[in-house]
């Protein structure tokens, strides 16, 4: 069978690189997001999608906008039997959509956390499972009838790195499953009343104060490493550990220091901090820095 598969991101490649392994599945062309400058010195730098494509030599398209006239024309030319996408970061246009079936891998259970950060969602949530959908593709946001979700189990340590690369495995195993028994599935309809969405994730989410050590240990799951959980004063917490999550307590006093950590209270909560970064300086270890800064017992950290 022949696929167009679109997608940018980490997830979207291993997809990718699962469909050009499977044997009856020619992936003949592949769109992603256009080239970003990356870092300090802005190289110009291609997502991983495109530069896996190159190795195998797959056509590569990377339009500003899919909706563009001249870009829907020349992808309708590409004869397909389905088209696949994941994490592509643009809304497909009816024309495409009617081009072939278009099958899209979400990392949820649909409807919950259509859009943007559906993996971080998760952890924010502290919800025990999550999955993956593979749904057929309409011009709403992650709205189209569903043909298969896997799902799995999530440890309460799990962090975001390692959820993702669970989901990304369970959705390549999807993506090939779906596509070689495509007419054994009866597409069902999302339950409306049951949809919730999530943003794009921004620096300014990795903002906590000590108020509630249970939430702040679900941002620091859900945003390690990027953007990253931070105090006002710009330090961010490197390394922590939930302690308890209930006792009532004062915002950031220093409860207990040991050898390689501390306990810190919060207005709900205790948590444990072994390492963490001052702005503008190098991550250290937490009694390095009370030290420098001459903190003790009962002191408060800000």
């Amino acid at each position: 069978m022949n696929i167009i598969f679109m997608g940018t991101p980490d997830y979207a490649q291993k997809i990718l690189q699962r469909l050009i392994e499977t044997k009856d599945i020619n992936v003949v062309a592949v769109y992603t997001q256009p080239d970003k400058p990356v870092g300090r010195k802005k190289v110009m730098t291609p997502p991983l999608v495109k530069s896996l494509a190159q190795e195998h030599n797959i056509e590569v398209y990377q339009p500003n906008r899919l909706r563009d006239e001249d870009v829907v024309s020349e992808l309708i030319k590409i004869e397909c039997d389905y088209i696949v996408v994941a994490a592509y970061g643009q809304i497909l246009p009816r024309t495409i959509l009617d081009h072939a079936p278009c099958i899209n891998l979400h990392a949820s259970i649909l409807p919950q956390y259509r859009g943007a950060s559906p993996i971080q969602q998760t952890l924010l949530n502290d919800d025990k499972i999550t999955g993956v959908t593979a749904m057929l593709m309409e011009e709403g946001l992650d709205t189209g009838d569903i043909l298969k979700v896997d799902t799995m189990n999530v440890p309460k340590e799990m962090m975001v790195e390692t959820l993702f690369d669970s989901l990304t495995e369970l959705a390549s195993d999807l993506t090939v499953e779906v596509l070689q028994n495509f007419k054994n599935f009866t597409p069902q309809k999302q339950l409306v009343e049951e949809a919730s969405h999530c943003k794009k994730i921004s620096k300014k989410d990795g903002l906590i104060v000590f108020d509630d050590a249970h939430e702040i240990y679900s941002k620091y799951r859900a945003f390690t490493p990027w953007p990253g959980i931070y105090l006002e004063s710009g330090m961010k917490l490197k390394k922590i550990e939930l302690v308890d999550k209930c006792v009532l307590g004062m915002s950031g006093i220093i409860l207990e220091i040991n050898s390689d950590n501390i306990l810190l209270s919060c207005k709900k909560g205790v948590i444990r901090i072994y390492s963490v970064q001052p702005q503008s300086k190098k991550e250290m270890n937490i009694i390095s820095y009370i030290n420098g800064k001459r903190l003790g017992l009962e002191d408060t950290i800000s």
